[in-house]
């Protein structure tokens, strides 16, 4: 039985990633039912469950935040595929991540781009 808090944090990351979304909880779900559950009630229900933002800017926020990390580039994909999901375009994105370089460097920002560039390609063809 699921939670109704599990429940709306599915419905807000089926919004943000569509069909991704069983894609990126699948792997999780395998390893750790629990991992999965606290994924989806605290990060996209008890976070993003709010209007204050609209779900472009969060993508793009959460974009920005993982681009100055570099190394989780399977987040950046799935933001990035979130981001134009919500209404970002390919140019948006890439603004962020180059704007990033100013806080966080060229390593980092440059796994990010070549990351989100590999989402952008397969989404333009």
């Amino acid at each position: 039985m699921t939670s109704k808090r599990y429940e709306e944090g599915l419905k807000n990351m089926r919004r943000h990633f569509g069909p991704h979304a069983e894609d990126y909880l699948e792997p999780i779900r395998k390893i750790s039912p629990d991992f999965e559950k606290i994924n989806v009630e605290w990060a996209f229900n008890d976070i993003y469950a709010n209007d204050i933002l609209d779900d472009k800017t969060r993508e793009l926020l959460a974009l920005a935040a993982l681009s100055c990390m570099g190394y989780p580039t399977g987040q950046i994909k799935v933001h990035v595929q979130g981001a134009l999901n919500c209404g970002a375009t390919p140019d948006e994105i890439l603004e962020v991540i180059r704007m990033m370089v100013a806080y966080a460097g060229f390593p980092p920002t440059t796994n990010a781009l070549v990351a989100a560039g590999e989402v952008i390609d397969s989404h333009q063809s």
